[in-house]
């Protein structure tokens, strides 16, 4: 019996012991981390700081390629302007109108946003309305500039440090971005006017702590040949407070005027074969965003290309101000010359027109109240363009002798 009762001790007991050694293990082990899904930050594209990034976009995961995101923007607009340009000569593109009802978006976006290969694609209908220059259709804008799909590219992230990319991408130049909803305003400005918007080619970006530095060789203009290096180097001084410059240059002639019509509207002769350098502050801290800069352009004398030269010299502000979470006031106020007179000779290889001829300059004022209503919004606009010192038939009016021009925009929509 006693005997019995040994054996059945020593039984619960490696029982027990079994059990308690289960027990710290199911305690101790290794749980494995599942990554969450779905919660990249999306940084690009950016925005101007009224209309804002979806904190939450659409996003699927697919085995083997990882979280994949979608977004977008479908909006449209209505305007009425005075003086109007002179209808155009060409006859595969359309002519500047008083006003127009249309789409202003019907963009959408895909992108992978982390890991080591990355990808954005947008795709769809757009119009880039720019201050100073005919307002064309969405449809014809999209036809003539950089297609239904604008931008495409790859990327590749070697570290937290360094990635290169490439494909069709929006232009290191400038402080103001390419579609509508991105912006302040609803129309880009005359300094805008000057800069190319998308390139094709291979940038490499650079950041570590405040530093960021991208450089590229593009296409310039869209002009489909490699043939400008830019680069933009950026330093942020503080949470509030950012200092940058930017620009580019081409390395090698391009003559668009051997190209179709069609072809020069994206890739006009003279700004192809152009420099730009662009220095920009921006403070924004709260409900104001400040960005003043100021840009260069430079056009040598090419005689191949019949090109004279030509320098244009500008500075812009660019604000905003928001009153409630709902409603925001934006302004822009601008000032661009160019380098000559109106008595140099003209349209003979001697002098080039990048303004409203030679000698000639622009000032601008926009206004653009805004209302947002979560990922909806609606905004309003005034602006005026005053010329000086132009060249005859190169200024506003269907006879180009007009030196005014005051246009009214309504735009609505929603991004997601």
């Amino acid at each position: 019996m006693a005997r019995r009762s040994a054996l059945l001790g020593l039984t619960t007991l490696l029982l027990s012991s079994t059990y308690l050694q289960a027990a710290d293990l199911s305690v101790k082990a290794p749980v494995p981390v599942v990554p969450a899904s779905c919660k990249a930050e999306i940084t690009f594209p950016s925005y101007g700081g009224i209309i804002k990034q979806n904190p939450n976009p659409a996003c699927l995961t697919i085995g083997g390629l990882g979280d994949i995101y979608f977004g977008g923007a479908v909006t449209g607009y209505a305007y009425t302007q005075t003086n109007q340009f002179a209808f155009s000569a060409v006859p595969q593109i359309a002519s500047d109108r008083a006003g127009r009802v249309d789409f202003s978006n019907l963009m959408g976006t895909i992108q992978k946003a982390d890991g080591p290969f990355q990808f954005y694609a947008a795709f769809g209908a757009y119009t880039i309305p720019g201050l100073g220059l005919p307002i064309l259709s969405a449809f014809d804008q999209t036809n003539l500039l950089y297609s239904p799909i604008p931008i495409v590219f790859g990327k590749y992230v070697f570290n937290d440090n360094w990635s290169i990319q490439g494909g069709r991408m929006p232009t290191l130049i400038g402080s103001e971005l390419p579609f509508t909803y991105q912006n302040l305003n609803i129309s880009r400005g005359l300094l805008f006017n000057q800069e190319n918007v998308i390139n094709q080619g291979v940038q490499v970006n650079y950041s570590d702590g405040p530093w960021s530095a991208s450089f590229a060789a593009t296409d310039g203009f869209y002009s489909g040949e490699i043939n400008w290096v830019t680069g933009a180097i950026v330093y942020k001084i503080d949470a509030a407070n950012t200092i940058g410059i930017n620009g580019g240059t081409h390395f090698n002639n391009f003559n668009s005027a051997l190209q179709n019509p069609r072809f020069q509207f994206a890739t006009p002769l003279s700004v192809q074969n152009s420099s730009i350098v662009s220095a920009n502050y921006t403070y924004a801290d709260g409900p104001v965003i400040v960005t003043p800069y100021v840009q260069y352009t430079n056009v040598e004398r090419n005689a191949v290309l019949g090109l004279g030269g030509a320098e244009t010299i500008g500075g812009a502000i660019l604000a905003s101000y928001a009153f409630t979470d709902n409603f925001a006031l934006a302004g822009r106020f601008e000032y661009i010359s160019q380098s000559g007179n109106s008595a140099s000779p003209f349209g003979l290889g001697q002098t080039t027109s990048v303004l409203y001829g030679p000698g000639s300059s622009a000032l601008s004022f926009t206004v653009t109240p805004t209302f947002t209503f979560d990922r909806y919004f609606l905004r309003g606009e005034f602006s005026t363009v005053q010329l000086y010192d132009i060249t005859p038939g190169l200024g506003f009016g269907r006879t180009g002798l007009k030196t005014s021009q005051e246009r009214y925009m309504i735009e609505t929509g929603i991004t997601f």
